[in-house]
């Protein structure tokens, strides 16, 4: 439900003293339309990005009736999550989002630990997200290279690890560098990313089916699962489960439009919306997507074995694959992979400055080592020494993959977890704690309110438990998940740190404004 709307001048003013309300001054400039809100959350979520990220892994773990199907699942389920959370956000319109609702919604008693605990899943969380993109499209480049120049089976060339890390390096300091420009162009790259995304999906989901010779049925689209996968794993419903993750994975980062709306014009009315219109759409195009895809996949394990053309990205394969049947050059399948890398730039400039505003706003309430340092504000108006700090931790984060891929593919899975627990835990103190303190703003669920909060909850304590299980049977080193490790490791450490240290000092956030 949504009440009437302000002229723009009422909402100026609105904007600034809900702000001062909430007990911080303006610091930020208000630059962002409902639109570009949306187009942040829209272009980070990047279905493009996320559904050829992780297509092997939805290809491998579970095949393609998990994916398909998994994916109208995860919709169902992903929208409980984004309606709750739309709803906070009109009540409680700041950049720290997340961690601030927990503060606001835990009861004074528990809300310094509630704020820090949701504030570190947040934040790490969305270093590794800006991480596992920004990784994936180097990796791309790399596959890119290798068919532009024959493929591995013609002697195309392969970069060394050192290589695709270098080649990340660079993209991570292209994105400082744009997200040290004014609020104005990064309004500008976000639209783009949206249109980006939305064009991009409607190309190639004419394109593919249109030019391959041979396509799947729709009943192996539909139905069928990877059983014979190498993974000792054959039970159909725990395929079905595991296999998820591809579908978790592709909807996430829309917390971006809360982040954003102390830079956005109508933030209790923008905010949720940019929320919500960002998971319908792009669940919409992402299954769209997924299905164009699955439908030029006839040969699994080839799609996956590391000595096809593609090096054993499936995604690539298949495309190479269907034109090069077709037109007897692969140039086509090159050209495809051009548009997604694109949209995957896109992703990654919109993730450095959701980190930053996170960041920002963390520092800000004094949560952050040298929050002083981070929280500083440039000339025009944009968190330049959280942007600097988001691109080296998520570089130094991309050092794991010289040891070990396996460990630095957990990424996806601490992006994934990580978030959404980040998400979860205002919504849990929304139905519990404040069920009936909770003062609701212009968007609201009314008497659905504490049934779709519960959903959402209940559902981010399933995919978290399933998401820390077994890909492989047994389990060795090489297929160790990685995931309940990471994330123990983060509770432990942010549990750890408030314990020893932060609970004699951290009281959630701080008023920054003389009066409230």
């Amino acid at each position: 439900m949504m009440a009437p709307r302000r002229s723009a001048a009422e909402t100026a003013d609105a904007d600034r003293a809900r702000l001062h309300q909430l007990g911080y001054k303006q610091e930020l400039k208000r630059g962002l339309s409902a639109v570009s809100n949306f187009a942040f959350s829209f272009s980070i979520i990047s279905v493009l990005m996320g559904v050829t990220a992780t297509y092997n892994t939805g290809l491998r773990y579970g095949g393609p009736a998990s994916m398909t199907l998994g994916w109208l699942v995860v919709t169902v389920f992903n929208g409980c999550v984004a309606l709750s959370m739309a709803e906070i956000c009109s009540a409680y319109p700041t950049s720290g989002g997340l961690y601030y609702w927990s503060a606001k919604l835990a009861g004074k008693e528990w809300a310094p630990l509630a704020s820090w605990v949701t504030g570190w899943f947040n934040i790490v969380g969305q270093w590794a997200g800006t991480t596992s993109v920004d990784f994936s499209l180097a990796q791309l480049i790399q596959v890119i290279i290798l068919l532009g120049t024959g493929g591995a089976n013609g002697g195309g060339y392969l970069a060394s690890k050192y290589v695709v890390l270098a080649i990340y390096g660079l993209i991570l300091v292209l994105h400082g560098l744009i997200n040290s420009l004014p609020i104005r162009w990064l309004s500008w790259f976000g639209k783009l990313g949206a249109f980006w995304n939305v064009a991009g999906i409607l190309v190639l989901v004419i394109l593919i089916p249109a030019v391959a010779k041979e396509r799947a049925s729709v009943e192996f689209i539909f139905t069928h699962f990877n059983t014979d996968n190498g993974m000792g794993i054959h039970n159909k419903a725990y395929i079905l489960a595991v296999g998820l993750l591809m579908s978790q994975y592709s909807v996430l980062g829309y917390d971006a439009s809360a982040h954003m709306t102390e830079e956005t014009k109508g933030a209790d009315r923008s905010g949720p919306i940019g929320i919500i219109s960002a998971v319908a759409l792009s669940s919409i195009f992402g299954w769209i997507y997924l299905v164009a895809l699955t439908s030029v996949v006839t040969d699994i394990p080839y799609l996956l074995s590391p000595d096809n053309d593609a090096g054993g990205n499936a995604i690539a394969q298949a495309l190479y694959t269907t034109f090069h049947e077709r037109y007897n050059t692969g140039v086509g399948a090159v050209a495809c992979l051009g548009v997604i890398a694109g949209a995957m730039f896109l992703c990654g400039i919109g993730s450095i400055t959701s980190n930053s505003r996170m960041g920002y706003a963390f520092s800000r309430d004094g949560a952050m080592p040298y929050s002083n340092v981070w929280h500083r504000v440039s000339r025009h108006e944009v968190p330049l020494n959280m942007v600097w700090l988001s691109v080296a931790v998520a570089f130094a984060m991309a050092l794991t993959s010289l040891g070990s891929q396996v460990a630095f593919q957990a990424m996806a899975s601490i992006a994934t977890i990580g978030l959404y627990i980040s998400y979860a835990l205002p919504i849990f103190f929304r139905v519990t704690t404040a069920r009936k303190s909770f003062i609701p703003g212009p968007f609201h669920l009314g008497q659905y309110g504490i049934a779709v909060g519960w959903t959402a909850v209940l559902w981010v304590a399933f995919v978290t438990v399933l998401f820390s299980l077994p890909v492989a049977y047994p389990v060795a080193k090489d297929d160790f998940n990685y995931t309940p490790v990471a994330v123990g490791g983060v509770l432990l450490l942010s549990i750890g740190a408030w314990v020893l240290h932060a609970r004699f000092w951290f009281q959630g956030p701080i008023i920054n404004v003389d009066t409230v």
